[in-house]
């Protein structure tokens, strides 16, 4: 008697050490999926943040036409309210001769009217281009279009070059954040899927109990699926709140300007598609390993 209860003892004994090594490696499981989640989220609110930038730095590059000497500031402003409804029209702005004038006098301290007897500027029209058309290709076509207009006597335009030098930048710098975030997601299923691998190691015994009374595949699969499923919404929430503090942190302490280029808005899908991937990739993982322990027999368990 005193046999079977020392025996007893000795069971209860290892399924506590077993069910302590199953939720530590659960454990294990968040925070190292956490941690992936977090660099990966980093990595898409930069390239959130530079795709805006892009689109600011590009809409504020500006277009004049310098107005000819017979048009008038109704004229002008005229012109200016046909262009404003234009698709590639972002903001525009008349500045109307008596205005030009004040600002040249301000620039250079000198009453150029008195000296030259009169007001020679004429109207001017700003207009700063959507970032759609702000590249060289498009600014040549909508620049080609106003020059045409008879009140029109002089476009200025941004230099050619430097806008696709500033194109090219942009769209490789967004190319590389997109390579470095897809390398990040297959890095990551790897280390999530050894470190799931191991979480179930510890019930690769129960798994070959259930095939043993007939339990089929998929209802084995089912629990570990949900569990990691689980284990990645956790993980995928906390990466989340991490995330949104260290950006409300930022952007209330550091760099207030920050959250011109990040919204909360646009970070809300950041936060979606960490948890599409923490779940996913938990998820595929959790199918992976079991289906790793399903097609072994019970001495091949020994040697895993």
């Amino acid at each position: 008697m005193p046999r079977c209860v020392g025996g007893g003892r000795f069971v209860m004994k290892k399924e506590k050490e077993a069910k302590i090594s199953y939720w530590a490696a659960h454990l294990t499981t968040i925070v190292s999926v956490t941690l992936l989640l977090v660099l990966v989220g980093v990595i898409a609110l930069i390239g959130v943040a530079t795709r805006n930038v892009s689109i600011d730095v590009k809409q504020k590059q500006q277009v004049s036409l310098i107005m000819a000497d017979s048009v008038s500031n109704a004229q002008a402003d005229s012109i200016m309210k046909r262009i404003a409804v234009q698709p590639y029209a972002h903001e525009v702005r008349l500045i109307t001769a008596e205005q030009a004038l004040q600002d040249w006098n301000e620039a250079t301290g000198e009453d150029v009217a008195a000296i030259a007897g009169g007001n020679f500027f004429t109207p001017e029209i700003e207009l700063s281009l959507n970032a759609a058309y702000a590249c060289p290709d498009s600014v040549k076509i909508v620049t080609g279009g106003l020059s045409r207009l008879p009140e029109v006597d002089e476009v200025v335009v941004p230099d050619a070059q430097m806008l696709d030098s500033m194109d090219r930048f942009f769209s490789r710098t967004l190319i590389v954040l997109g390579v470095v975030a897809l390398a990040m997601i297959i890095i990551s299923f790897v280390l999530i899927n050894n470190t799931v691998l191991l979480t179930i190691y510890s019930r690769r015994f129960t798994i070959h109990t259930m095939q043993l009374v007939g339990a089929t595949p998929s209802f084995i699969r089912r629990p570990f699926m949900q569990n990691m499923m689980l284990s990645g919404l956790i993980a995928a929430v906390i990466a989340c709140i991490i995330l949104g503090g260290g950006l409300e942190f930022i952007e209330t302490t550091q760099m207030p300007d920050l959250v011109n280029y990040i919204s909360w808005r646009e970070a809300a899908p950041v936060g979606l598609l960490l948890v599409i991937v923490g779940v996913g990739v938990c998820e595929l993982s959790a199918v992976i390993a079991t289906n790793r322990y399903l097609r072994k027999d019970y001495d091949e368990l020994f040697l895993s």
